[in-house]
């Protein structure tokens, strides 16, 4: 799993990034505001772990796919209220998050690696949480909801923060005191997770590698590749997709 391999796209690649998408996808349809501390619009949910795992197993590369699928699946079992603006945060902020950290991993697969890219993934996807509201997602939200009426937005932040936060300043409250610990919090708790578990994951990734994993030839000889399998479980992967994104659809224009 961790070496580099030309068919990239095999079938225990493609099981195990089906597998952890699905668990990101159920556990991201699951989470849930914390009333007293943020809008009600930041939801927790611990999709990231999964995200982050198989990011690790696999590469940055799976790990994306991992995350765009997780959108899809969480889209289908519930659904959008936003109208994709917080869908979009989300796939963003996650994209964010793992990509950077799968590329450090890959070039230092050691434990102090682990860290600098999990500090990696974390600092980007802070980073671009802040970035992205402050620049599109607030006044996007802002105009297709409110009619660009910030009364709506000020008064959620003035339940939590009191009076202070005002038209002028509900920037500096909004994106400081919630979008910023907000999102470090969500990553903290994917390390906390996945630093004790990881190493246990993946020897069961490699143990399902070493399983499905066509048997190869002596040395200088080319490797039995399943060509049919592989051409046959990437066309099941490629209709799953595309009965994800028509599913999303129908949901959103039926709804």
């Amino acid at each position: 799993m961790e070496k580099a391999n030309k068919n990239y796209f095999s079938a225990t690649r493609i099981a195990v990034i089906a597998m952890f998408s699905t668990l990101a996808g159920v556990l991201y349809a699951f989470g849930f505001p914390i009333a007293a501390a943020f809008p009600s619009w930041l939801e927790l949910n611990f999709s990231d772990i999964p995200a982050l795992i198989g990011t690790f197993a696999l590469g940055p590369l799976s790990g994306g796919i991992i995350v765009f699928v997780k959108v899809l699946i969480k889209l289908i079992i519930k659904g959008t209220s936003t109208v994709f603006v917080g869908e979009l945060a989300d796939l963003l902020v996650g994209l964010a998050f793992v990509v950077p950290a799968g590329i450090v991993y890959e070039k230092r697969r050691t434990f102090k690696g682990a860290l600098a890219a999990m500090g990696l993934g974390t600092v980007c996807s802070v980073a671009l949480s802040v970035l992205a509201n402050w620049l599109v997602l607030v006044p996007f939200y802002k105009q297709l909801f409110f009619h660009g009426s910030w009364e709506p937005l000020v008064g959620t932040m003035q339940a939590i923060f009191g009076v202070g936060c005002t038209v002028e300043t509900f920037f500096t409250f909004y994106l400081w005191c919630s979008v910023l610990p907000f999102n470090a919090m969500r990553c903290l708790i994917a390390i906390a997770v996945t630093l004790p578990v990881y190493k246990h994951v993946s020897r069961l990734i490699n143990r399902l590698g070493s399983r499905l994993s066509p048997v190869e030839k002596g040395e200088g000889e080319e490797p039995k590749q399943d060509k049919k399998r592989v051409i046959v479980i990437a066309c099941v992967a490629a209709v799953a997709l595309a009965l994800l994104v028509g599913g999303v659809l129908l949901r959103y224009f039926l709804s």
